[in-house]
């Protein structure tokens, strides 16, 4: 892929197209692109987080440590691998693997921060978006914390009718 590809490759992944053309250019030329065939992780729930990979082809499993039964979510391009790696020391909760031969671009923390550092308007951008996600998400558990408690208040009540009830002659 040249340069322009990348490029138009990251601006199509919601928190880097903030970024704007010049440093998605800065961004395209420091990172490295990357193969990864099938069945090879790319990293590991526990890794040392220290970079973002956004799918350039193929797809990926994402799987959360003990939940192995559970169906992995299934990344495709354009997708942001470990997008808080970008901006914070951690480590990774998920374990990631390609699901066929696929390619990432990989974005170093180090190189992320530099563009932030001699863009500094654009950490404004990336804090505002990020709280905005924040709170949706929020908003969205709050919504399934009430639908649960529902759920439970119903079982609770069922269970006394049950146990209140007469018993029945058959």
């Amino acid at each position: 892929m040249s340069i322009d590809d990348d490029i138009a490759l990251l601006r199509s992944v919601p928190m880097l197209a903030l970024l704007g053309r010049e440093p998605l250019r800065i961004l395209a030329i420091g990172a490295e692109n990357r193969y990864v065939h099938e069945r090879e992780v790319l990293f590991r729930a526990g890794d040392a987080a220290d970079a973002g990979y956004v799918v350039q082809e193929g797809s990926f499993a994402i799987v959360q440590p003990g939940q192995d039964n559970a169906e992995p979510v299934i990344a495709t391009a354009p997708t942001l691998l470990g997008e808080l790696a970008l901006i914070a020391e951690g480590r990774r909760s998920m374990t990631v693997t390609a699901l066929e031969p696929s390619s990432v671009i990989r974005i170093p923390r180090p190189l992320f921060l530099k563009i932030l550092e001699g863009y500094p308007e654009l950490a404004f951008r990336l804090r505002d978006a990020v709280a905005q996600r924040a709170t949706r998400m929020m908003a969205e558990l709050t919504l399934v914390r009430r639908k649960l408690a529902a759920i439970e208040d119903q079982k609770s009540a069922e269970a006394t009718t049950a146990e209140t009830a007469p018993p029945t002659e058959g």
